[in-house]
């Protein structure tokens, strides 16, 4: 694969039923392309955690993945409200999801500590009151 591939997602932010449709599909994408399942299963988690938050925080936003031939790249962007402290969002339980969307089972604080954990790369640019960017990235080799 000399061209990169990208595959373009709306992440719909009104239900959490169409959370994690996006990340399903980058699964059923990336195991078409022979990417090997451990690398599939990285990026699925990072992926469904990114929707899972720009559904909770955000209300929705837009997620790109792009497969080249040494790595995988996620992008996701928002127009919530931002991250005041990237830092403090990056702990472990940290969460600033409401107690609605808690009892649903959502909000534990995982979500970033999670992305950063299955990602190579992983850089957040927020700007409270504009929106966030998440940029993410897996090796392939």
């Amino acid at each position: 694969m000399s061209e990169s591939l990208t595959f373009h997602f709306d992440v719909d932010g009104e239900d959490f039923t169409s959370a994690g449709q996006a990340s399903v599909q980058v699964k059923k994408n990336l195991r078409r392309l022979g990417i090997p399942p451990e690398i599939i299963r990285q990026v699925s988690i990072a992926m469904y955690e990114g929707e899972i938050n720009m559904v909770i925080h955000a209300g929705g936003g837009e997620a790109d993945v792009i497969v080249s031939e040494d790595k995988i790249e996620i992008i996701l962007e928002d127009h919530g409200p931002g991250i005041a402290d990237v830092e403090l969002a990056m702990q472990e339980g940290y969460s600033t999801a409401p107690d609605s969307v808690r009892s649903l089972g959502f909000g534990a604080g995982m979500g970033l500590p999670n992305m950063k954990r299955y990602m190579d790369e992983m850089t957040i640019d927020s700007t409270v009151g504009v929106g966030t960017t998440i940029r993410m990235a897996v090796y392939l080799s």
